[in-house]
């Protein structure tokens, strides 16, 4: 099969032709369909995350068809389309997993990370830890759901009661969640990078109630905040933003340091937390409901040996929505939405 493969961190990815992998005991093979492509592949090729297993294959956000299955699979079955997220695995037994916070387990395996990912035209995952894709969103716009969509409604899930609510950096994720924050008859204001018109024009196509650069006011005070941008110096612009009492959620797993800022801002029962990786609870609840809205997700699509550039081009901003892989070579990047 061909792939793309990380071989040394701040490196450029590699078109190789490796075997396909075999599954085992609990684990499917699939034929890749479409495989997202989030923030968090760039952490991993730019090393802000420095643990992968090399080389490499990335990719977490993938939608496949089954073609086999390990001997202790009993209810995924081949021809079954489904989803792979970020978390691969978790140890089951410890403080964390007994508490269904299996999204905190020290010894949890990440797709694309310590597992080989979706960047190939196969890929294998444990089937427990997969999910059906709701029949309403082909494989390019499901996608963006695994990633982007799950852990951005476990971030959402904080602040969901929240009548006027801020999105901070307005990509992948946010563009999925205001549609659920529109869904849910709430006000929404998403900040940009400064100048990024084009990402503010997205947001109010969208529903937004307002969209202006990260470094302006919101014309409301907010109730709660999520911060998807991995830039440290949002929080004290989050926490002011809010009101009292109000929560800003940080939603990225990596993030610029946080610079130092007056305890008033924070006092007055502001509460600034954070949400990491994702549990299988996340997907059972979000999937269903991005199919009910039904959520639309805005896609970019490249092919398979482009990923280096869909990754440079996520990297500058250079466009609004998701950007995803398919498993066919020498293309042009493409536009498709629909619901």
């Amino acid at each position: 099969m061909y792939a793309m493969v990380l071989h040394q961190q701040q490196q450029p990815l590699r078109l190789e032709q490796w075997p396909a992998p075999v599954p085992h005991d609990h684990q499917i093979q699939v034929r890749v369909l479409a495989c997202g492509i989030c923030r968090t592949d760039l952490h991993v090729v730019d090393a802000d995350l420095t643990e992968p297993v090399l080389p490499l294959i990335p990719g977490h956000q993938i939608v496949g068809r089954v073609t086999r299955v390990g001997a202790a699979v009993t209810d995924v079955a081949v021809g079954q389309r489904v989803g792979i997220p970020w978390l691969g695995g978790s140890c089951g037994r410890c403080f964390f997993c007994r508490r269904d916070q299996e999204n905190l387990c020290d010894d949890a395996r990440y797709t694309g990370y310590q597992i080989q990912g979706g960047f190939a035209e196969y890929a294998v995952a444990d089937a427990r830890y997969c999910f059906a894709i709701p029949e309403g969103f082909t494989d390019l716009q499901a996608a963006p759901l695994l990633c982007a969509g799950l852990i951005g409604y476990r971030a959402y899930r904080q602040v969901q009661d929240s009548e006027h609510l801020g999105l901070y950096g307005f990509g992948s994720a946010a563009h999925i969640l205001l549609q659920v924050a529109r869904y849910r008859k709430q006000q929404v204001y998403a900040f940009t990078r400064d100048g990024d018109t084009a990402a503010q024009a997205f947001a109010r196509d969208l529903g937004a109630t307002w969209a202006g650069s990260s470094s302006q006011p919101p014309p409301a005070t907010l109730d709660g905040a999520i911060i998807f941008a991995p830039a440290g110096e949002l929080v004290p612009a989050a926490l002011q933003a809010v009101r009292k009492g109000g929560r800003v959620v940080c939603a990225g797993i990596h993030m610029s340091e946080i610079p130092a800022f007056p305890y008033r801002i924070l006092w007055g029962e502001r509460q600034l937390t954070s949400v990491a990786n994702l549990t299988r609870w996340d997907g059972e609840a979000f999937l269903p409901l991005a199919a009910k809205i039904p959520v639309t997700t805005t896609v970019h699509t490249y092919h398979l040996d482009q990923a280096n550039q869909a990754l440079d081009d996520l990297r500058a901003g250079r466009f609004t929505g998701s950007a995803v892989l398919v498993p066919s070579l020498s293309g042009q990047g493409t536009e498709a939405r629909s619901g």
